[in-house]
């Protein structure tokens, strides 16, 4: 009789096997509880340091409560990193599905202690080190040594907040669960926000001792830009004015008028032919046509050599502004009384100046006193330090965010470092965060209807999928409606119509426009309402197209340009668009997707797109 028996060795090794599984399993359950007990840990310190964060942000107008209060962020911030950064976390981030959530969570919590220690700390310190008030301007003074006091330290914190922003946005965020996900996206995008401040705030240390005089004497051509005449970037430079900067101190030295200045023959500058080819001479022989480029650093070139050839001496760079941008600075000064007895105030500002000083003073010279008076009225304003400080750096900001307020400098170096900002006034840029179209508009009238139209700019993505990385195709359509809104009654002064004198009938507006295509992008379709065409050319690889339209009281006029990326790219498409009476800054529109995980079924939408590009456009001319 047979019997079947399991052998003593399976026995002993059926054990081992148990007692190894058993084991296993005990550790895994310590692991999570381990993971599980430090995670709710880190979370509340990181709330705690958010909480303490508002609150300091709530204080930054005493930078001493400031200094004082970080060291309860840090140590919040220390506490979230070390909770998240021991061996078993680091285990369990190579775990399959729970992995990816712990290291983004590891991640997230080593990025914001970065930006606590290495750059809250410093900064905090540099600027409670400052005397109160002091970047105020004081007996028409800026103390320079305010900037060189905090250059280490800013540029110690934008290079750490730098750090800790890639490190985020290098996080793979296909894998992480809903909240995690929405947790890494908001802190990159407030990190993104960060890194720019603090990378502003670094430049800014660095440029402004240097440009106020403290290395040596500096010149500056100011250009009053007039938004009821279009130009690119604003409108004609008609007042000008020039500034002399010396150890901080700042003074207004001459005064002049575009019309002053002769038509060249030919450009005073050799511009490209590819310019050339867009806009004609014309931004190289008129002063009043400078800013028909949209590029600044063209436009102050030109500037400066018109002004150094009629009034000699040498220019360290050009500054353009406009009367919204004044209004901004006159809500910090406070209203200012003009020499004719009229009062400058944040409200009237821009009506004034723009309107109703043609219609009280029919002779061009007595509208030049009167621009020369508010020139001189503003800076003195300024000059006397009355405003307070941090109202006036908003005014700056604002202006500088929606293309108001330009700077070029004629020195290399410093322009580098202006060209990564909206002060430089640079054509429509494209990077990995914003696909930029640009849309800038030009009168055509010779006179100042702009006052006038509203121009109504949008751009959005028609259809957009997103990859794997984030990375976005798709087609997207910009807008742009112009409305004359003037009075049909034949009220209105010729100096503001124009009177006809260039072929344009007084009332009507005629707008010059040019649609930037962004870099990357190809053209599927263009119209315009009338059917009038396009005409263009490239500029820097961008696709430009250049239209017209002559708008009666009351008409409107609407292009629409459509065009699709060739490679994915950013997930954000925008516009730059001419600063005007009613609206400047950059109007964006997000691509709203899920993340594309291989799906093909667009494919045919995509072939019908193919075969619209072949297709002959009867609206497309140029």
């Amino acid at each position: 009789m047979s019997t079947s028996a399991t052998s003593p060795t399976a026995k002993s090794v059926g054990r081992v096997f148990a007692w190894v599984l058993a084991a296993v399993l005990i550790l895994l359950v310590a692991a999570a509880a381990w993971v599980g007990v430090r995670a709710v840990l880190a979370y509340g310190h990181l709330r705690d340091a958010q909480t303490a964060a508002s609150a300091l942000s709530a204080s930054l107008a005493d930078p001493a409560a400031v200094a004082t209060g970080i060291p309860a962020l840090t140590d919040d911030t220390a506490a979230a990193h070390a909770l998240t950064d021991d061996p078993v976390w680091n285990a369990v981030e190579v775990l399959p599905w729970i992995g990816p959530q712990m290291s983004a969570v590891a991640t997230v919590a080593a990025a914001v202690d970065e930006v606590a220690q290495s750059a809250l700390t410093p900064l905090a310190e540099a600027a409670a080190a400052l005397p109160p008030d002091a970047t105020r301007v004081q007996d028409g003074r800026i103390d320079v040594t305010v900037f060189t006091a905090v250059q280490d330290a800013a540029s110690t914190g934008a290079a750490a907040i730098g750090r800790a922003a890639n490190s985020v946005g290098a996080i793979d965020i296909p894998p992480l669960v809903g909240p995690v996900r929405t947790a890494v996206e908001e802190v990159g995008t407030l990190l993104d926000e960060t890194e720019a401040t603090a990378s502003a705030l670094a430049r800014t240390s660095r440029l402004l001792p240097a440009m106020l005089g403290a290395d040596g004497p500096r010149d500056y051509l100011v250009l009053f830009q007039n938004n009821a005449e279009w130009r690119s970037l604003g409108g004609i430079p008609g007042a000008m004015a020039l500034v002399h900067a010396d150890q901080g101190g700042i003074s207004l030295v001459a005064q002049g008028e575009a019309s002053e200045f002769p038509r060249y023959d030919e450009p005073v500058l050799a511009l490209d032919p590819e310019v050339e080819a867009i806009f004609g001479t014309h931004p190289g022989r008129w002063m009043h046509n400078v800013t028909q480029s949209p590029d600044f650093a063209l436009s102050g070139a030109l500037a400066r050599e018109m002004w150094v050839r009629e009034r000699g001496g040498s220019l360290d760079g050009v500054i353009a502004i406009d009367p919204v941008a004044l209004s901004y600075l006159l809500a910090a000064t406070g209203p200012v009384t003009l020499d004719t007895g009229e009062v400058l105030t944040a409200e009237n500002a821009v009506p004034l100046l723009l309107n109703e000083v043609y219609i009280r003073y029919p002779d061009y010279h007595d509208q030049d006193a009167f621009f020369a008076s508010a020139a001189v009225g503003i800076f003195d304003a300024l000059s006397r330090g009355g405003a307070n400080p941090t109202a006036l750096l908003d005014a700056f900001a604002r202006a500088g965010d929606e293309s108001r307020l330009l700077l070029w400098s004629a020195h290399e170096d410093e322009q580098a470092l202006l060209a990564e900002t909206t002060l430089a006034g640079g054509l429509p840029e494209s990077d990995a965060e914003e696909s930029r179209f640009g849309l800038y508009l030009n009168d055509g009238t010779g006179s100042k209807m702009d006052y006038y139209v509203r121009s109504d700019v949008s751009v959005v993505w028609d259809d957009c999928t997103s990859d794997a990385s984030g990375a976005v195709s798709g087609t997207a359509t910009l807008t742009a409606t112009l409305t004359n809104e003037a009075p049909g009654d034949g009220s209105l002064p010729t100096y503001i119509t124009g009177g006809g004198s260039y072929g344009v009938t007084p009332g009507v507006a005629r707008t010059v426009g040019y649609a930037y295509l962004p870099t990357g992008f190809e053209l599927l379709d263009a119209t315009i309402t009338g059917d009038t065409g396009f005409g263009g050319g490239y500029h820097e690889g961008r696709r430009v197209l250049r239209f017209s339209s002559d708008l009666a009281p009351g008409e409107s006029s609407t292009v629409t340009v459509t065009a699709r990326s060739v490679q994915p790219g950013a997930s954000t498409v925008a516009v730059r668009a001419t600063p005007t009476i009613t609206s400047a800054g950059e109007i964006v529109s997000q691509c709203e997707v899920a993340y594309d995980q291989g799906d093909r079924s667009g494919d045919s939408a995509a072939n019908d797109s193919e075969r619209d590009l072949a297709a002959p456009k009867a609206s497309f001319t140029g």
